[in-house]
């Protein structure tokens, strides 16, 4: 008998996802982890003769995925749920948003907005975000600590903030932040301009140059109300995507926001550049943005992630229920029930996601040599029985509180619902010191 292989862990599942292949469901298998990668995916029984793990955790009524990449965060605005509902995104923004934020802002309040918000998406399956938000120094050193996968945003805005109060010194501080972060295993930079009503074009025409020398993608809110295109036509002769195109924006680095208020020209341009867009169902829905035409931008190619937006305008940094919202949304959109079915919605909200910021080869699937960032769902709930179709139930059926476990580069994050190195007490009395702080403005 051949001597056994070790690993650091090997998971049992009653099932895996591993998303790559398409649709496929694998029963009875598992995966071996050895120094924070995926070494292996196979039948449960062939595992356990081929090697001998430091720990074994298995799970037969549960359904072992990648982790879920939330592809679109302000997850400092945690912080700041509830502070101002139902109403229109400008409203929202420029009357409520911008004076609270303009009062708190602070490394502290990004400190704890981010520490409050990586302990939510844990238990909810989120293994990695696409964050979004001034101070990306303190953003970083809080994914870091916490051993959490983030794409930190390089904030670009056309005036003064507490991160920056000059076009150079925000393109200064961007470099900066870069420079310190890009060789780290968990963090990368993306340059973030804000949006095309708030960016001129000199900054987007010199965040072009530095995002193709740096390599690095352009993370941007883009057509997301019918407003802005209006208004963008008026100031600029051009709806957003086509100034966007006319300063060499559009390109397969540039992962776009929102996308309500897309033409059938604009959809193709999408896919011969190779622009990834990021649908936020429920946050387009909550503020009455539009709809993303996520069915047709598939149809034609076009890489779709999914994100969930700020806490401030979700209200939540659920990816499980983004996810349904987004299979739902698509299809009375299309006017298809096919449309955007369970493998696909799943697709988006890991693979999808992870190809958009450019770690598609890292992360997103379960496939030998990939992170192992991994997450447990339990289905042996009333809510998700009888168990028919393993996808349709994570799509339609199964809640955030269902995950029971989650591995980021190996590394167990959450153990039976319970986070591993995180102090929820602590962290729960955190935000409520904050609301009292932000309430008392």
């Amino acid at each position: 008998m051949s001597e056994m292989l070790s690993c650091d862990v090997l998971i049992e599942a009653g099932h895996v996802v591993p998303i790559e292949p398409h649709g496929v469901v694998l029963d009875d298998h598992a995966v071996a982890v050895r120094d924070g990668v995926i070494v292996d995916l196979l039948p449960t029984a062939e595992a356990r003769a081929k090697y001998a793990a430091k720990e074994t955790v298995s799970r037969p009524d549960a359904v072992l995925m990648p982790g879920l990449v939330n592809a679109h965060t302000h997850n400092p605005m945690t912080l700041l749920r509830g502070i101002a509902d139902d109403l229109p995104l400008m409203t929202w923004l420029q009357q409520h948003i911008w004076p609270a934020e303009g009062r708190v802002m602070s490394p502290e309040y990004v400190r704890d907005g981010v520490t409050l918000a990586i302990a939510e998406m844990l238990r909810g399956g989120t293994t990695c975000c696409n964050e979004n938000y001034f101070f990306p120094d303190v953003q970083a050193q809080t994914y870091h600590r916490f051993g959490f996968r983030a794409m930190v945003g390089l904030p670009v805005i056309d005036f003064p903030t507490a991160w920056a109060k000059t076009d150079d010194e925000y393109f200064e501080r961007a470099g900066e932040v870069h420079d310190q972060w890009r060789d780290d295993p968990f963090i990368g930079t993306a340059f973030a301009p804000h949006a095309p009503y708030t960016v001129s074009d000199a900054s987007f025409e010199r965040l072009r140059m530095l995002s193709d020398q740096l390599d690095i993608p352009v993370h941007l809110h883009t057509h997301e109300t019918a407003q802005e295109v209006e208004d963008s036509l008026k100031l600029h002769g051009q709806r957003p995507l086509a100034r966007l195109d006319r300063l060499g924006v559009v390109n397969d680095r540039l992962i776009a926001v929102h996308m309500t208020q897309l033409t059938d020209s604009e959809i193709r341009l999408c896919a011969d550049r190779g622009v990834s867009v990021v649908h936020c169902p429920e946050s387009n829905l909550k503020l009455a943005s539009g709809f993303c035409p996520v069915e047709k931008l598939h149809r034609a190619g076009v890489n779709v992630a999914i994100g969930t937006d700020g806490a401030a305008s979700n209200n939540d940094l659920d990816m499980f229920g983004e996810t349904r919202t987004a299979a739902l949304l698509a299809k009375a959109v299309a006017n298809d029930a096919a449309a955007f079915d369970a493998a696909t919605a799943l697709r988006a909200a890991t693979l999808g996601s992870a190809r958009a910021l450019g770690w598609g080869d890292r992360i997103g699937s379960i496939e030998a040599g990939k992170q192992a960032d991994l997450v447990l769902v339990d289905l042996s709930p009333i809510e998700t029985q009888p168990l028919f179709h393993v996808l349709s139930q994570l799509a339609y059926a199964c809640g955030r509180q269902q995950v029971s476990d989650v591995w980021i580069a190996g590394r167990r994050k959450l153990a039976d619902r319970q986070l591993v190195d995180m102090d929820i007490d602590a962290i729960r009395a955190n935000a409520r010191q904050w609301r009292e702080r932000i309430g008392a403005q």
